[in-house]
């Protein structure tokens, strides 16, 4: 077997496409890069279009889409992408593709959610070994043992999870509408799994008592207050926006805290002249073009899992149909119930 971004598979993929650099394969996907200008240089782009060029013919001859998730790179999200946003709404699209495939440009949880979703159709991711830390964090018996623990209480799920976890649970939730899942369960107990600094930034705006598995986004933990205040010193003026996956002294440090497309959807309404997103690295570059105005600051961390997924891997996952995700029918059909919930709250 052919590991994706191996020699091997590159090898492959130049046998079968034109991926030469060219001024004909720049001039095909102008439109594309007119979006990227801003964060990729030219040059890179020459070595890339060729590949964009080849996605958006073959994406069609095999009746695929493609769903990226915000902290894709802009290649990905402003090249080939159909589809982008945060975690609920790749899942809500996953229910209303019409393509017979769809292939995930994000992890693997996340692939495993539109194929929960949307049964009928393959689903495809092209790296299977991008994970997540959440998702690995925690299993269906641990879920089990937060039952015993607190008997009757709710078991609320974030979507970072894989297949076997959301079946164990009763609802999932994701960063940007944990608050609304929370006060909708008619208890006053509420477990929530497995990211604790989310649980611990959403017990602050709900008046359900939370407990929580002490699970952690590995992007996210790394980001300290202390830096946060360094940087107020030197750029005053900048307003810091922090994903609620950060630890709650970084969320309490910021101006704003919200999902991927909280944030996104914050400096397009409100454009300011500095900020410091603070979360995933990718997400700055990918909204550059439309705001001009705005100056996007340090710090950021890159996830290493996102960054497997490459304009590369997508053409060779279309060409192959490598690697397909499959979820077993009685696992999925538990795992259905606790994703449809939360989209039947929105």
């Amino acid at each position: 077997m052919i590991i994706p971004g191996s020699p091997e598979m590159k090898s492959q993929l130049e046998a079968v496409f034109d991926l030469e650099i060219s001024a004909a394969m720049f001039k095909e996907t102008a439109k594309q890069y007119s979006h990227v200008d801003r964060v990729i240089p030219e040059a890179e782009w020459m070595k890339r279009a060729p590949y964009v060029h080849a996605i958006n013919k073959l994406k069609k001859e095999k009746d695929a889409v493609i769903l990226a998730h915000n902290y894709m790179t802009p290649d990905i999200y402003h090249g080939v992408a159909d589809i982008v946003g945060d975690s609920l709404q790749l899942a809500i699209e996953a229910t209303r593709v019409k393509e017979s495939v769809i292939i995930q440009g994000g992890v693997h949880f996340m692939a495993e959610t539109s194929k929960i979703l949307s049964p009928e159709k393959t689903v495809i991711i092209p790296d299977s070994r991008a994970g997540c830390s959440l998702a690995e964090s925690i299993t269906a018996n641990d879920i089990a043992g937060m039952r015993q623990k607190y008997p009757g209480a709710p078991v609320v799920s974030y979507v970072n999870t894989t297949a076997e976890v959301k079946a164990a649970s009763d609802i999932c939730c994701t960063s940007s509408n944990a608050v609304d899942v929370i006060n909708a369960m008619d208890s006053d107990l509420v477990i929530m799994t497995p990211d604790g600094h989310l649980a611990q930034n959403v017990a602050k705006q709900t008046n359900k008592k939370i407990v929580y598995w002490e699970g952690a986004c590995e992007v996210h933990i790394e980001f300290k207050a202390d830096e946060l205040r360094e940087y107020r010193k030197y750029e005053p003026d900048a307003v810091i926006i922090a994903h609620p996956e950060c630890p709650t002294e970084v969320v309490d440090e910021s101006d704003f805290s919200g999902s991927t497309s909280g944030m996104i959807d914050f400096v397009r309404k409100n454009k300011p002249e500095k900020v410091l997103l603070i979360t995933e690295c990718s997400m700055g570059s990918n909204i550059a073009d439309e705001v001009p105005e705005v100056n996007f600051l340090g710090p950021c961390n890159l996830c290493p899992h996102m960054q497997r997924i490459t304009l590369e891997k997508i053409l060779w996952s279309l060409h192959t149909g490598n690697e397909e995700v499959v979820v077993k029918e009685e696992l999925a059909a538990k795992a259905r119930l606790s994703v449809q919930r939360m989209i039947d709250l929105k």
